[in-house]
């Protein structure tokens, strides 16, 4: 019938290698689908919620992921496709992108425009304020604004350079540790001037 077809559809397609976010998230949301018209089928007396519940633990163990990444995945459904084409370019992470599926999709229009003011992407902490935001009602677009526009923790620890950037200074040969030594090396150098000059 049409749900077994579905149902083996999505499992060959999951079986391939270089399958995107979006389409594992769809594939999940699909086969559930299907599995829970086939469970009420075969029990018409059971109830809803455990019905859903069994076919997310059958689904969670044919898939060989946890029931809670199942969900997860199926949540970003709930994307506009904007922000899910992020996901499977790798701009937005999977944490952060199921928290921002709590958001409407209004919100989540606004959303991209402040992730274009911040030129930055969200971190999961970020993620979970705005969706806080959104339950609280204050997901105004300045408010999305703020929140992306904060300096991330992690960006406070360190200081990151593309390699790219650093590439046209090195040799072809060259290997990111030589390409390190060489930057402490010359930054070793800078400070030592700098101090000479100091002491004229």
């Amino acid at each position: 019938d049409d749900d077994a077809a579905i149902i083996f559809m999505v499992d060959s397609n999951l079986q391939r290698e270089n399958i995107l976010p979006s389409e594992r998230a769809f594939s999940y949301k699909m086969k559930l689908e299907a599995m829970k018209h086939q469970g009420q089928r075969g029990d018409l007396t059971s109830d809803q919620v455990g019905q859903k519940s069994w076919a997310v633990n059958q689904l969670a163990d044919d898939a060989n992921e946890s029931k809670t990444q199942v969900q997860r995945f199926i949540r970003l459904t709930n994307l506009i496709p904007e922000i899910l084409d992020m996901v499977d370019e790798k701009k937005i992470a999977f944490n952060p992108a199921v928290e921002l599926s709590y958001l409407k999709p209004s919100e989540q229009k606004k959303f991209l425009e402040a992730m274009d003011y911040a030129q930055a992407s969200p971190s999961l902490s970020q993620a979970q304020r705005l969706k806080k935001l959104s339950q609280e009602g204050g997901c105004t677009l300045d408010a999305m604004c703020e929140v992306m526009n904060e300096i991330k923790k992690d960006e406070l620890d360190h200081v990151t350079i593309k390699n790219e950037v650093l590439r046209k200074y090195f040799p072809k040969s060259y290997t990111p540790k030589q390409m390190q030594d060489t930057i402490i090396r010359l930054l070793e150098k800078w400070q030592r001037s700098k101090q000479r000059d100091m002491e004229r």
